[in-house]
């Protein structure tokens, strides 16, 4: 046995000590749960309330009713004092008022690219089966609609969305009012001017020529210098918290944040990389940007909006730190194994799978605690379309951190690597948990940034079902027909061709999902937009809170006519 393999297997090991010792100080109780930190997202008297804007009167009582009938059933005796904060909601009314214009700038922004990067998807996923459609013009080839959909909805739609609920969220969690706004508008701002140049160039056939990295650094200086004023001004936020504890939201928040600066700098350095260090570096960035961007900022959402609609703090808090220490110490050089058999030192690759078996650990800290905080309480889902959305999206975190785990592993990356297999993952992880939390967060926000109702709440329902049941045909048919393709590749008897031709029908299928999901963007987009133009169900503050039951002194706000 080598000294390379000495070295991961001790590495390992000592991981898995750390970790059992870390469950026996649990245990023993030397790491106390801390009530007051897993609480901090309620002001007093909320706790066991339901909050969910999305909601009209009538089925927020529903709610209400199947929570209080709930915890009669299933008490649990922890949460019975109110929350260790003075924070009131009038003073949480003037943090979200201001954040109004940041937040809703982000969200106008990601909506508009969403729209447009979903239908650049659905062009380029049409032309796998029909190739000879829209070919006049270059920027309508594959190669330039696929990668300007890319860019579209990683840059546009899921950065701008992110930052959106990252810039909302902070106020209210730091218990102070966002400082800096208008350089917030400024950054998002260059973001997006950023996002459009670049699309641009990629159409005209300007790109580094890297996947995820395709914007060329000359462009990418707008969209890093965004990302920076953005960064800068929640942090300044935070230097002015009042909060007593610093809830787990706002690790994977601000750790996010310090993640994609860093990372978004490193890939964008011209001059520095080449040759096969280019490779690495590519696939350690674009592996980093859905595992140190995307996935804190959604987890870090689920651990805030899941709770706070049921009206009952996260099960455990210490387990919520666990997840957000191992996904920071663990993630780091996963994206290594989309190099497996490449000329890279064999170290690496190692290094890489069993980082990438580790990232079992922060997965279960998450769905475990998850499980443990909606126990009991599934069936809210059917009243609470925030928390559809937020429960959806955290059953697929799971499911699709688990399977890019044992793809990483050599016997499974041999026939799924270079396939539609690996693209049917990145979009259960970009689409089917990230898209989803994203669209479960702005739901919740906007009627509280705009002090309006949703105008038509059984859209939110059309949306959620077209886009579940579209990324779901999306993934089955394209990892189907991705681990044909593989076997097919691996077969020494077959010609290339024929793993091209098994694919046909379940590409197919994959435009018919892709179908589905562009439906629900056009439904989501138009109903934002008849929500912004709206002005029958205005409000004389942010969207109501607490029990309907208990008459108007529990409500946050009244209705306006």
């Amino acid at each position: 046995m080598n000294s390379t393999v000495l070295s991961l297997l001790a590495a390992f090991l000592l991981s898995l000590i750390g970790l059992f010792a870390f469950m026996w100080s649990m245990r023993k109780g030397l790491l106390v749960e801390n009530p007051g930190a897993a609480s901090a997202i309620f002001t007093p008297g909320e706790i066991g309330l339901a909050d969910d804007p999305t909601l009209t009167a009538h089925d927020r009582e529903r709610l209400q009713k199947a929570i209080n009938a709930t915890n009669a059933r299933t008490p649990d005796e922890r949460w019975q004092n109110e929350p260790d904060t003075d924070f009131t909601r009038e003073q949480r009314m003037l943090a979200d008022e201001s954040s109004r214009w940041p937040t809703l700038l982000l969200i106008v922004f990601a909506c508009l690219w969403l729209v447009l990067g979903s239908i650049a998807g659905l062009t380029a996923s049409l032309k796998l089966h029909m190739p000879d459609w829209l070919v006049a013009e270059a920027w309508q080839t594959f190669g330039r609609m696929r990668t300007m959909h890319l860019t579209a909805v990683f840059y546009g739609w899921i950065t701008n969305a992110a930052l959106a609920a990252i810039v909302w969220l902070t106020p209210r969690l730091m218990r102070t009012t966002l400082h800096g706004a208008p350089w917030i508008v400024l950054g998002a701002i260059f973001l997006n001017i950023g996002v459009a140049s670049g699309i641009g160039a990629i159409g005209i056939g300007w790109t580094a020529g890297m996947e995820y990295l395709e914007i060329p650094w000359q462009i990418g200086i707008f969209v890093g210098l965004g990302l920076v004023l953005i960064a800068v001004n929640v942090f300044n936020t935070v230097r002015h918290r009042t909060a007593k504890h610093l809830y787990v939201t706002s690790w994977y928040h601000l750790a996010a944040l310090l993640w994609i600066i860093l990372l978004f700098t490193i890939g964008k350095l011209p001059g520095v990389h080449y040759g096969v260090q280019q490779a690495t570096m590519n696939w350690w960035y674009g592996h980093n940007v859905l595992g140190l961007w995307f996935t804190p900022v959604s987890v870090g959402i689920i651990y805030y909006f899941l709770p706070k609609v049921i009206g009952r703090p996260v099960r455990s808090y210490n387990l919520s730190i666990l997840g957000f220490w191992t996904l920071a110490f663990f993630y780091g050089q996963v994206g290594g194994h989309h190099l497996v058999g490449g000329p890279v030192p064999g170290w690496m690759v190692t290094l890489s799978i069993v980082q990438s078996m580790m990232m079992i650990v922060p997965v279960l800290a998450f769905t475990i605690n998850m499980a443990c905080t909606i126990r009991g309480r599934a069936h809210l889902v059917k009243y609470s379309p925030t928390l559809r959305f937020m429960a959806f999206g955290a059953v697929m975190y799971m499911l699709s951190s688990l399977q890019g785990s044992f793809e990483a592993l050599r016997a499974v990356n041999q026939v799924a690597h270079f396939t539609h297999f690996t693209v049917a993952h990145a979009h259960l992880g970009a689409y089917a948990f990230v898209t989803m939390v994203l669209f479960g967060a702005i739901y919740f926000m906007l009627p509280r940034v705009l002090h309006r109702e949703w105008p038509c709440p059984r859209l939110i329902a059309v949306h959620f079902w077209l886009a579940a049941g579209g990324a779901m045909i999306y993934f089955v048919f394209l990892t189907i027909g991705g681990w044909l393709q593989g076997t097919y590749m691996l077969d020494a008897a077959k010609p290339f061709m024929d793993s091209v031709a098994v694919t046909i029908p379940y590409l197919q299928w994959r435009s018919v999902g892709g179908a589905l999901m562009v439906t629900s963007h056009l439904v989501f987009a138009g109903h934002l937009l008849a929500l912004l133009l709206n002005t029958k169900s205005q409000r004389t503050g942010p969207a109501l809170w607490g029990d309907p039951a208990t008459a108007a002194a529990a409500l946050e706000v009244r209705h306006g006519k």
